[in-house]
């Protein structure tokens, strides 16, 4: 096959676990899978696709994340510190049977990203940052939970922000929708990313094309990496069981970033301009996706 793996016999148990015979399950799926590769498509290795247990396993992970989102968004105001939503994070989790995915990645020292205003990802939560009026910020939550992995993010606006930015959050959230739209089964990725892109450039904004959403669900952070950037009709078939993350970074300026901060982490706008972020986890499936993470 395409991806070197083995495929088993037609009368021998299909590889995705469903304890059907290759013949009556995977193998007219495989031999789609292996006709887009020889026509010269960029087709996903079926250690990507994810089975119906991972799926159940990852909804019991995207459970805790979810709920630890709505958490914070019953909390979060001005006054409270950043340090504060890492702890929250931390002890819901932790709570709930589940490990915070960022904590100690690659040296990351935190239980979650806090990004205001000009930081475009990975911000570091600490207790010198205090929310005030006006501020805009994300929270981006990441779970472990029995080894699956979930992934999301959401915006909040602090008191009354400005027109400028309840804009900027409005629209980064819908691009995220616009995306959504464009997933189909057998299509491109790249139609996703063109979908994002096109809506975020219509209402006068950038996106940032070093970051973007990526493969998940047995690892952090798996193929594909998802673009938001892209043409369609370009980049990887999504096949039913892929599963990846919807997460544009958008620039209310311009679209080069700072990653110059001592710290290794934090990214901001280069200009300084206001930045948001919504992210989504989904699975394909046969006739459209699953969200599974928000």
């Amino acid at each position: 096959m395409y991806d070197g793996l083995t495929s088993p016999g037609r009368n021998d148990e299909c590889w995705c676990g469903s304890g059907k015979k290759y013949k009556k399950c995977h193998l007219d799926f495989d031999e789609r899978l292996e006709g887009l590769f020889e026509a010269g498509e960029d087709v996903p290795s079926r250690d990507l696709l994810k089975t119906a247990a991972d799926i159940e396993g990852v909804k019991r992970s995207a459970a805790v994340n979810v709920g630890v989102l709505d958490y914070v968004a019953e909390r979060i105001g001005p006054g409270v510190t950043t340090e504060q939503i890492d702890t929250w994070v931390h002890d819901y989790t932790v709570e709930h049977g589940a490990i915070p995915a960022p904590l100690n990645y690659e040296g990351f020292p935190k239980s979650v990203c806090t990004s205001a205003n000009e930081v475009v990802c990975h911000g570091i939560p600490s207790a010198d940052e205090v929310l005030a009026e006006g501020d805009i910020v994300n929270v981006d939550c990441s779970t472990i939970l029995d080894g699956y992995f979930s992934d999301s993010s959401r915006m909040f606006c602090i008191g009354e922000v400005s027109p400028e930015a309840a804009d900027l959050v409005r629209v980064t959230k819908e691009a995220v929708e616009e995306g959504l739209k464009a997933v189909k089964p057998w299509g491109h990725l790249g139609d996703v990313g063109a979908a994002v892109n096109e809506y975020a450039k219509a209402h006068g904004y950038t996106v940032v094309r070093e970051f973007g959403g990526h493969g998940i669900g047995l690892e952090f952070h798996e193929d594909p990496f998802v673009s938001f950037v892209t043409e369609p009709g370009e980049g990887p078939i999504m096949v039913p069981g892929m599963m990846f993350t919807i997460e544009p970074m958008i620039n209310a300026g311009a679209q080069e970033i700072d990653m110059t901060d001592p710290n290794g982490w934090t990214v901001r706008t280069a200009d300084k301009s206001l930045t948001a972020q919504w992210e989504v986890q989904i699975v394909i499936t046969e006739d459209g996706y699953e969200l599974l993470s928000w």
